[in-house]
């Protein structure tokens, strides 16, 4: 009886073995294979809740929930990724078969299939992550950035010299020193309008290799309005200035952009957008203004005292010179402020406006690559106002950009519209009309004297240069900017040194500059 019962004893619990082997295999314990409806729905669960961007909570759903979701928040990131759909194809034992589809904007999609493998974890099944999860060839330490896939020259300046090639990451300066205020909004511009792009796996040491590829390169190199010669020139002459200074030059004729610079002691604004108070030389528009509403002649005689009040607002010249009469034409050529004051205090609220609109310097332009911003000039709020604008001050502003505006307008007689990039043409969104050509030809011969016998005299060896400079006072008026504006055949240009108190190191600038001119 003893061994019947210990052999019934020993058969039960040999049966509860077993059906407890059996009941731990089908709810799948920690050292089991999930069944397949099991793996189906952990991936199909994990696929969905990455798809809907939840990258953190599809992290959680594998066997490494932090490790994970860091990953597949990087990936996303690092693609630029607007959205991924990844999506069940298939179940074999532990593993199943997916398709992921990324898409990365500008029309770009990156679709590939993958195997992720489900393993038990605390008797759950979850998905087995690796880096290869996300990608197959993506291993430790790797991945995944979206390049431009073009190769060879992507830029050339006028001439057809290089100045941007495409790289790993997109164009790149072939000369880093040369107008970096300029080439990497024209990478930009190159890399969003192109077609050929690809996915690259990144390791830890910077090397790529391509994972996917797709559109077109470019058939040629885009063709820009820069001159290598011109904006070397114009870097050169910045650097070698003794304090912050900017240039922008501009092609007269055509409206091309021809330089753009300005040196590393320059650590707020620019010459695109930085508006400054242009000071005298914005005599151009308040002789503009006299010339064209009659009020006075080119030769005629107007007094230039020391200093005049009008109003509540005494005006001095510089210095305190002063002449008992001289030409209007000598006046310019002088900078007398007390001349141009008392002419403006005759002109219209917005006189001054007008004739600042003429020259370009309330234009609007959209030039693809850069962003730009001429000036701004309004009418008059009273007679303060008027006269310290007519000298440069008061609520008058403009660029660099918009000054070397102005002097093209002079110095090819019509309106000027600028650009940059060949067959991608600039919008105008406010346009001028340049002054009458009588008015213009008296601009021409008064900013030739400013050269010949003016304030400008250190650009008599320089060529044939016409100009205006200006001192310009800012802040609580103790510091001043110094200009030169003006054109020599046609490069027009406009160049301001900051807190120089003088326009004698604009002068200087402006000759450093012509002289490196072929």
């Amino acid at each position: 009886m003893r061994t019947k019962k210990w052999l019934l004893t020993c058969g039960v619990l040999a049966v509860i073995a077993i059906v407890t082997a059996a009941i731990v295999v089908l709810r799948g314990g920690p050292d089991s294979t999930p069944a397949g409806d099991d793996v189906a729905a952990a991936v199909g669960q994990y696929l969905r809740t990455w798809s809907d961007g939840d990258d953190r909570q599809a992290g959680a759903l594998t066997d490494d929930p932090r490790g994970a979701g860091a990953a597949l928040a990087a990936s996303r990131s690092g693609l630029g990724a607007s959205a991924v759909t990844a999506t069940l194809q298939g179940v074999s034992g532990d593993s199943a078969r997916v398709r992921v589809k990324w898409t990365l904007g500008q029309g770009r999609v990156w679709t590939y299939d993958n195997v992720l493998t489900v393993v038990a974890v605390d008797g759950a099944p979850r998905v087995h992550f690796t880096p290869a999860a996300i990608h197959p060839e993506l291993g430790e330490g790797d991945r995944l950035a979206v390049r431009a896939a073009a190769t060879g020259v992507a830029l050339v300046d006028r001439d057809r010299k290089p100045l941007l090639r495409w790289g790993a990451g997109g164009p790149e300066a072939v000369e880093p020193s040369l107008a970096p205020l300029i080439l990497p909004g024209l990478g930009r511009l190159l890399a969003d309008g192109g077609t050929a792009w690809a996915v690259s796996r990144v390791d830890r040491q910077g090397r790529e290799e391509v994972l996917h590829r797709a559109g077109q390169p470019p058939a040629a190199p885009v063709k820009t309005t820069l001159s290598s010669t011109v904006q070397q020139a114009a870097q050169a002459a910045v650097d070698g200035a003794p304090g912050p200074a900017m240039l922008v030059a501009i092609q007269a004729s055509t409206g091309d952009i021809l330089a753009v610079a300005q040196n590393a002691q320059v650590t707020d604004g620019n010459p695109l957008t930085g508006l400054y108070a242009p000071g005298s030389t914005f005599k151009i528009a308040t002789v503009t203004a006299a010339l064209e509403r009659g009020l006075a002649r080119a030769d005629e005689q107007l007094p230039c005292p020391a200093t005049v009040r009008i109003g509540q607002r005494t005006i001095p010249n510089e210095d305190l010179f002063a002449f008992p009469s001289l030409p209007l034409h000598s006046a310019f050529a002088h900078s007398c402020n007390t001349t141009f004051a008392q002419l403006a205090s005759r002109l219209p609220a917005d006189g001054l406006a007008e004739a600042a609109g003429r020259l370009g310097l309330n234009a609007d332009f959209t030039i693809p690559g850069i962003t730009t911003e001429a000036g701004k000039v309004v009418p008059a709020t009273g007679s303060a106002d008027q006269v310290e604008s007519a000298i440069g001050q008061g609520s008058v502003q403009a660029s660099p950009f918009g000054l070397a505006l102005m002097a093209a307008t002079v110095a090819s007689g019509e309106s000027v519209t600028p650009q940059l990039v060949r067959d991608r043409p600039t919008t105008v969104n406010e346009g001028y009309t340049a002054p009458p050509r009588e008015v213009i030809a008296e601009l021409r011969t008064m900013m030739r004297e400013v050269v010949t016998g003016g304030t400008a005299t250190g650009l008599r060896a320089s060529g044939t240069v016409h100009g205006k400079t200006g001192t310009a006072q800012y802040g609580d008026g103790s510091q001043a900017n110094g200009w030169f504006v003006g054109y020599q055949g046609d490069v027009a240009f406009s160049a301001l040194t900051l807190a120089t108190n003088s326009s004698k190191p604009a002068v200087a600038l402006s000759a450093a500059f012509l002289n490196r001119l072929p």
